[in-house]
């Protein structure tokens, strides 16, 4: 596997060895000796998947305290546009965000550790969206802040995006409390 450090500290693109041939591809999608040794030190807690229609922007989604998640995604089933936003207090790329398109053929991994806000949005018809997570879901300590932001501008890639009432209720970036300290 080869993997990419980003210019945001933290987060990682892990591309995977893809075998291919005639009958279809093989890959491992999760090695826990070389994610360690990738810099990953991790302990999953739960598998998340998602179907979305194209179009459909989720996020942006974080939680906070003792059940604050890691996560390393990807796509099992068409193509998003995968962002991940710098929310630790003090970090000099704070208020920052890094995107990048995950697909089912390019076969690329976001990880995302704590301290930062995630979304995507829905580039393909359909999209089924896999996350490992490092902590359980945890509502009552999840966050959100508006996909719309003005300060963080994200160009999801998307005209006419649909997007859930709970996440058009998320807050502004310039509104997040300072829950993650750099």
């Amino acid at each position: 596997m080869n993997t990419t450090k980003v210019d945001i500290q933290g987060l990682l693109v892990i591309e995977p060895k893809v075998f291919a041939d005639e009958r279809g591809y093989f890959y491992e999608s999760y090695n826990a000796g070389r994610y360690n040794e990738a810099g990953m030190p991790l302990n999953f807690y739960q598998d998340n998947v998602s179907k979305s229609v194209k179009g459909t922007i989720r996020g942006l989604h974080y939680q906070v305290g003792e059940n604050a998640q890691g996560k390393l995604v990807s796509v099992l089933k068409g193509s998003v546009l995968d962002v991940a936003v710098d929310i630790r207090s003090g970090s000099p790329t704070f208020g920052r965000y890094y995107s990048v398109e995950l697909s089912e053929h390019n076969k690329k991994q976001l990880w995302i550790p704590k301290g930062f806000a995630h979304g995507f949005s829905v580039l393909s018809d359909e999209a089924v969206f896999h996350y490992k997570c490092t902590a359980s879901y945890d509502q009552p300590n999840e966050k959100c802040i508006r996909y719309d932001d003005e300060q963080l501008a994200i160009d999801w890639k998307i005209e006419q995006p649909i997007v859930s009432p709970k996440d058009l209720a998320g807050v502004c970036f310039k509104d997040i409390d300072k829950d993650f300290v750099y």
